[in-house]
């Protein structure tokens, strides 16, 4: 390599560096600006009702409450809370997981009359508002004697979500039957050729269904205002609810 060459490559190597420089700059002040509210959340948990309330904020107290943490778990069942949420955000998701893509499954890769007419129908009903339904189920769910219970938090995700239907459905089509052909030349059936070649193959799919069930599920509140009466049975976030209302309430 010629001496001319080679130092001719260092332009090029500054200026691949320095791009490369600018991006992880900016990442690392889009990164900052994300982890900001779990900073203010972190200094927070470690002040009174009046530091956390004071003008300007304080962000490093100058005594942190440590004993904030131990007192917690004297005001309310923390670990109950934590753990009906685990059982209700895995149940959700195993339920939406099989029933979105069960579906998705028949819309995308089985032919019969009428097909079309029912995914319009499915998608039509994403039309609709929670407001619309949540009176019928709750009258529905209290006939059952599923008032105050996990279940109309679980079964509910077992019956599908149209979005994840349409979502799962449009990715299957992506994928060749040529795939389902070979199969069924070897002796597979529907539901070996759904679990051993479509369900592998739409891995992405099913990564962001679930990612967004665990998000929409871990974080709900309203569902669980509604059903659940008893402090034993409430979620995290509707037990939080009530440790905010009990510390207010004593300051």
């Amino acid at each position: 390599m010629s001496t001319s060459h080679r130092y001719g490559a260092w332009p090029n190597t500054l200026r691949t560096l320095s791009r490369s420089g600018v991006i992880y700059v900016a990442l690392a002040i889009v990164s900052a600006a994300f982890l900001l509210p779990l900073a203010w959340m972190f200094s927070v948990s470690l002040q009174d009702v009046k530091g956390v309330f004071s003008q300007p904020f304080i962000w490093v107290p100058a005594q942190p409450n440590w004993e904030n943490y131990s007192e917690v778990a004297t005001l309310i069942p923390l670990g109950r809370y934590l753990l009906n949420t685990v059982v209700v955000t895995g149940l959700v998701l195993i339920g939406t997981l099989i029933s979105c893509s069960l579906v998705a499954y028949g819309f995308s890769r089985i032919r019969f009359r009428g097909r079309t007419l029912l995914f319009a129908l499915c998608l039509s009903t994403m039309m609709l508002p929670g407001q619309v339904t949540m009176i019928p189920l709750y009258i529905l769910f209290s006939r059952l004697g599923w008032v105050d219970t996990l279940w109309p938090l679980i079964v509910p995700s077992f019956f599908g979500s149209p979005f994840y239907i349409f979502l799962l459905r449009q990715f299957f089509l992506t994928i060749p039957r040529e795939y389902d052909e070979a199969a069924r030349l070897d002796g597979a059936g529907r539901f070996r050729i759904y679990w051993s070649i479509i369900l592998p193959l739409a891995r992405p799919a099913l990564i962001t269904v679930a990612l967004f069930t665990f998000i929409g599920t871990w974080n709900d509140f309203f569902t669980p205002l509604i059903y659940i009466n008893s402090p034993e049975n409430a979620t995290l976030t509707l037990g939080l609810n009530m440790l905010k209302s009990q510390i207010v309430g004593r300051e």
